[in-house]
Parts: structure tokens; sequence; C-alpha cells
């Protein structure tokens, strides 16, 4: 019998080395797997229950004072999108609901217990699905990761340590006004939005986890904050006066996107966000954080002047070059672009343009027409939407080395009792009219014709 025992071990132990080796082998030949930073809640002195009830009060006083879009299109999709990336939160799974806000501004915020907020300027500013994707992550991670009430139970410990003692929260009655009591405020913009720096950056990091995890390219995440960062605070971003910017924010992002490896088939894009995208875009300019807007009024605002920096805009048949404060409102075969406060909405509906330029294209009826016949018709389409619009002058000229005509009108301003001039000039290609109408008060034109003429400078077709 000691025999076959001793049999019986060595041959187990040549099994066991032999698992062992395949073992090794396999752990070589696999590549490492991806370690994500963990990112945790910090101490809270609030239930989860808690968090949800302070939330809707808050989103409640909230929605008395914010100018909420109230559009289901929009809503509803910010809703689908939202609940696809709040499903890959870890931690509670919280009511999420989304809104737009009428705000020009890029900035969002979330309450405690999932009441998120949109600017509609953010929607406006992404330039696809994933970039408006990492912004609503990124108050997904304030949500799930607690932030708000974090910051509250600091406050509560510095301020009224005895009623953390004492068991004075979590009685009957309104948390708020518990709160109140105890001589904190907290209005949807007081203590529980006041994030750090430290909050921003797990903010940051967990949006990028839960971009990859449901399929989008977390790199447009980077590159949103990156266009965000180089306007420097100006042209309506409202998002860094809410979320201290921490240092090097966009290379924490693309440090986190190497530990996630890589994973095929992530998406930049869906049609759906470019719909919702030109239904805002052909709505009345929204106003922004500090502005009053007056729907209807002719009083319009002088928009700051024209930055010397330009971008691009690449559009299906043309690409051209604008000031990068101002903005496109795409329509048609191009659309307009314009300074804030440079579109303006009139009494009975639609809008005026009383500074910017109209740049577009229109299909020929006729293949056979000449130059000056195609923007004749496009000059009696002109005259009918802008009665009293006169032409002073016209001429020959060029325009994107092509032939081209230029010609001089006047009308009337939507600034009340002023005149513009609209500066047409038009040029024939592929079966097309392409036109550009530069658009000023009389009295201002000569100080944005330098833009203009950059802009027309800079006009190629594609």
């Amino acid at each position: 019998m000691k025999v076959e025992r001793d049999a019986m071990q060595r041959h187990t132990q040549q099994g066991v080395a032999v698992v062992l080796a395949v073992l090794l082998l396999l752990s070589q030949a696999l590549p490492a797997a991806a370690k994500r930073t963990e990112v945790k809640p910090g101490w809270n002195l609030f239930s989860v229950q808690q968090d949800i009830e302070l939330g809707r009060e808050a989103s409640a006083e909230a929605e008395k004072q914010l100018p909420l879009l109230r559009d289901a299109r929009v809503d509803s999709y910010l809703n689908r999108l939202g609940k696809k990336l709040a499903a890959e939160a870890p931690g509670h799974k919280y009511p999420y609901q989304f809104k737009a806000i009428n705000d020009g501004s890029i900035n969002a915020f979330a309450l405690p217990g999932g009441f998120l907020y949109v600017n509609r300027g953010t929607i406006e500013a992404a330039e696809n699905e994933a970039q408006l994707a990492g912004v609503v992550a990124h108050e997904i991670g304030h949500v799930a990761l607690r932030h708000g009430t974090n910051q509250l139970s600091k406050a509560v410990a510095l301020r009224a340590p005895l009623a953390i003692a004492g068991g004075l929260l979590g009685g009957s009655g309104s948390l708020l006004g518990q709160l109140a009591q105890l001589g904190l405020e907290v209005g949807f913009t007081a203590v529980f939005l006041k994030y750090s720096r430290t909050a921003e950056t797990q903010a940051d990091v967990l949006a990028t986890q839960l971009l990859f995890d449901t399929g989008y390219e977390p790199r447009e995440y980077g590159r949103f904050f990156a266009k965000i960062e180089k306007a420097g605070g100006g042209g309506g971003v409202q998002f860094f006066s809410d979320h201290p910017n921490p240092k090097n924010r966009v290379k924490r992002v693309d440090e986190e996107i190497a530990q996630l490896g890589s994973k095929p088939g992530l998406r930049k894009d869906s049609e759906e966000f470019h719909a919702i995208r030109s239904l805002l875009q052909a709505m009345p300019v929204a106003p922004k954080r500090g502005e009053k807007s007056q729907p209807g009024s002719r009083e319009v605002q002088r928009p700051e002047p024209p930055s010397s920096r330009f971008r691009d805009y690449q559009g299906r048949l043309f690409s051209l070059s604008f000031p990068e404060n101002w903005r496109v409102i795409e329509e048609g075969n191009g659309g307009v672009i314009a300074p804030d406060g440079g579109v303006v909405a009139l009494e009975g509906g639609g809008n005026a343009i009383a500074y910017g330029v109209i740049a577009n294209a229109l299909e020929l009826e006729d293949p056979n027409e000449s130059l000056e016949e195609a923007t004749d018709r496009l000059l009696e389409v002109i005259r009918q939407s802008n009665p009293g619009t006169r032409e002073t002058s016209r001429r020959r000229t060029r325009l994107a080395s092509q032939r081209a005509l230029s010609v001089q009108l006047t009308g009337e301003s939507p600034r009340r009792g002023e005149h513009e001039t609209n500066w047409l000039l038009t040029l024939l290609s592929r079966d097309h009219l392409f036109y550009l109408v530069c658009i000023a008060p009389e009295k201002e034109f000569r100080d944005y014709k330098p833009t203009f003429d950059r802009i027309l400078s800079s006009f190629r077709l594609r």
C-alpha cells in the first residue's frame, strides 16, 4: 500500500505542475486586464433616500426659477441618452430624470438623487453625440459619487456640529427646511453644487468610464473640454464657473482612456443627435445666463465686437472661416453665421438677422440660367421677405476665384428706427447659385466691413 500511495502522490504532483505551467503560459500569452481607476463616494451624513428627497425638493425650487425649454422631443432624447449612461453607473440606481434649459451658455448641473439639467447651449455647442454624452456622464458622476451631499455634510459638520450628535437631521418635515433652521442655504445654486477640483476629477474619470462602457468614443469628451477651455470662459461658457477646472483635465481623461484599453466599435454620433441639434438651432436664439430675454422686442442689444481669431466652417458644398465668438445656425445647404444677439425673435413669430452673414446655395430651376438672372430671382425673394429693401449698387467681382456679382442693398433694420446695409455676393457653380449676404446696421456697417471681407476671402467651394 505504501508504494501505491507514493506513486499516486508523484502523479498528483506532476499533474499540478502541468496545470501551473499551462496557467503561466496563458498569463504570458494574454494581454494584461485593463485596470480602471476606482472612484468611491466620500464621507456622508445623509442616506441615499435623503439624497433623493433633497434633490426632489431642490428641483421643485429650481424649476420655479429656471427657463425650462419644455420641449418634449428634446427632453425625451436627453432621458434616453442619460438613462443609458446611468445604467452603467456604480452605486445606488437613482430615479434619474433629465431636462433641457433654454439657456444659450454651455453648462449642465445635477442635484442629489439624479435630477439633471442640461443647457440648450451645451447641445448646440457639441459637435457629436459622444461630446454631449460626456457632459451628461460627468453630471451622472456627481450624482453616483454623491458629491452634492458630501459637500453638504462638510458644511453641516463645520457650521452645526451639534446637529450630528443630536440627530436633528432626518426627522419629520422638509429636509431643506431643517437645514435652513441650521443656517444652511441649500437652494439649487447653493452648497451642494459647489464642487471641489478633486470632485471634478472624480466625475471626469467616471464619465470616461461610462462612455467607454456604453460604447461611446471617450476621446470626444476630452476634445469637448479642450474646445470650451480654448473659449476661455467667453462665448457663453459657464461650465467652469460652476465646475472648478482641475489642472491638466484633458490629460487626465486621456490617461484614464489608456487604462481602459481598447474596444472595437466605439461610436461618436447618431442621426437623432443632429436632428435634435437642428431643431434647437431653428428656434429663436436662447438668452445666456445674466441676459434678459424679451421675445418679440425690436430693442436689439449690440453684440460684442467680432473676434480677430477665426475658426472654420466645413459645409457640404462650401467652406469658410468666421470669428470664433460667432456661431453657425445650419439651414439648407449652409446657414446663418452670427454673433450672440445677432438673430432676433420678432413679434408674431419668425427671426430677423441684425448682424451676421447668411451663406447658402440654391439649386437652379433652369440649368441655363445666367448669373444675373439667378441673382435677380434671389433678390425678388429677399424683397418679398423684407418689404422696403432696395438695391443701391451692382458690380461684377470675383469670389472663390470665380466670376461673381456684388449687390449693395438697404432696408429696415430689426433695430427699431434704424436702417441696415445688406451686401449680397453671388456666383454660379454645379447647377447651384451660391450666395452670401453680409448684414449690419447702416451706421455700423463700416466697422463690420473688415470682418465681412475676411469671411468672403476665405470662402471656398467644395
